[in-house]
């Protein structure tokens, strides 16, 4: 059970907040902001998503720069209060189409409402967008998306200061067109999130994929849908070899493991790779995915560390984009941490890129090399020269490095899942296929 649920703006602003069990003290929203904004503990300078502070258990996400807050007395499960905040940050969605600290503001009557519906005394009651609209009666105050910053949907895997989850679609499901029309529209994206680990010759050692298929349904009635994947479409690694090459000579798509929401059907699924389901109201992840099977990256990445003299070094990276040149790269960071004794560091920027930048973090001892966008096909390098406080001992491969690096990468999906969206309407008819992937 929790105590308090809040909602805080990135200046500590309380927007929302509702106590449910009155057994933790007063001022916990203020208490938890600063602790968060200045945390020094365990040598980290971010605060984990859960922490215990004078016997208050804190949990709490970060959802489109707003913090998302629950408190406990009780020995609460952490993947549980976790869970539950990313979900209320869902339904709030839902029902508001935009998430910003304005939608919130214009529509607190709605959103307490939606609160006393989700949680009653510190239990949760449900978090069903479909459930809920049989107890929710006020109608959203519509907030204008278009001056909202864009949100890409690889943001539902960034943590930090960074933005999470935003989708194709950014509607209220209970909110009519204007004139009262019914929106006959639905909505599927394919979000990848993608880790590589490279060898220092530039060699992948590790890849793996993280996938979900995310849905928002406006479809009157909520008819039954069915949902077709690829026809060489497979699910564990047993008998790989057998799988054999499609046509273009790419190969199946594997899948090590998956899940599938409760709505989905699967009776046809072993034979044609298809999935029925009645898609409820909102926003849902219809299936989650993992791949470790051998992956192109969209990057490849190089680095070379030489020495310049006792107490200098220079650092050479580079990074070429392995996607067409058809597609873009989008807010493109990467992160190289230095030797603990780098005291400057001096860039040579490649001229004839828009929106890059360098920057030493001397706190952190990293760098950080930042590009607005990148095109498919092309390659930029960074150059930094380090200067030291203390002489050179040993290799210095062993003291910098390992780079990391994030990016976001529209309408493309390294695994080759694609989908295509077949529905009928009421006089049988089909409606024109949405493919997606």
């Amino acid at each position: 059970m929790i105590s308090q649920f809040f909602v805080l703006s990135q200046r500590g602003d309380n927007i929302v907040f509702r106590d449910y069990r009155g057994d933790v003290q007063k001022g916990s929203a203020e208490i938890f902001f600063r602790k968060v904004k200045f945390w020094k503990e365990d040598g980290k300078e971010e605060a984990p998503p859960v922490f215990n502070l004078d016997g208050v258990n804190y949990f709490h996400v970060k959802i489109v720069g707003l913090l998302f807050v629950a408190t406990a007395r009780v020995n609460l499960s952490p993947s549980l209060a976790l869970e539950l905040l990313q979900r209320i940050g869902r339904v709030i969605k839902d029902y508001l189409g935009v998430l910003s600290e304005e939608s919130l503001r214009k529509n607190f009557v709605l959103v307490y409402e939606l609160l006393d519906e989700v949680i009653d005394f510190g239990y949760v009651q449900t978090t069903s967008t479909e459930v809920l609209k049989s107890y929710i009666f006020n109608e959203p105050i519509v907030v204008d998306a278009a001056r909202m910053p864009p949100l890409g949907p690889a943001a539902l895997f960034m943590q930090g200061n960074k933005r999470m989850p935003g989708t194709a679609v950014t509607k209220s499901v209970v909110a009519n067109e204007p004139g009262g029309r019914k929106r006959e529209e639905i909505f599927v994206d394919i979000i990848e999130k993608i880790s590589v680990t490279f060898s220092s010759s530039g060699y992948v050692l590790t890849s793996e994929i993280d996938g979900t298929i995310q849905m928002k349904s406006y479809l009157t009635g909520n008819p039954e849908i069915k949902l077709a994947l690829n026809d060489d479409l497979y699910i564990g690694k047993s008998g790989i070899s057998n799988y054999g090459y499609s046509s273009s000579g790419v190969g199946p798509v594997i899948l090590d493991d998956c899940n599938f929401h409760e709505s989905v059907h699967m009776d046809n699924f072993d034979v044609d790779r298809t999935l029925s389901l009645v898609p409820p109201d909102g926003e849902f992840p219809v299936m989650n995915y993992r791949i470790t099977q051998e992956f192109k990256p969209p990057f490849s990445i190089n680095t070379l560390i030489e020495e310049a003299g006792t107490l200098k070094a220079e650092v050479i990276l580079k990074i070429r984009a392995e996607f067409p040149s058809s597609i873009t790269a989008n807010t493109i960071l990467v992160e190289m941490p230095l030797p603990t004794y780098t005291t400057r560091v001096n860039f040579d920027l490649e001229r004839g890129i828009v929106g890059q930048n360098a920057d030493f973090k001397e706190s952190q001892k990293k760098l950080e090399w930042s590009v607005k966008k990148i095109v498919g096909g092309s390659e930029h390098t960074l150059r930094a020269k380090l200067n030291f406080s203390q002489e050179l001992h040993g290799n210095i491969t062993k003291e910098a490095g390992p780079v990391s690096m994030t990016f976001t990468i529209p309408m493309y999906n390294p695994s080759r899942l694609q989908g295509e969206v077949f529905t009928n309407c009421e006089d049988g008819q089909n409606f024109q296929p949405l493919s997606v992937g």
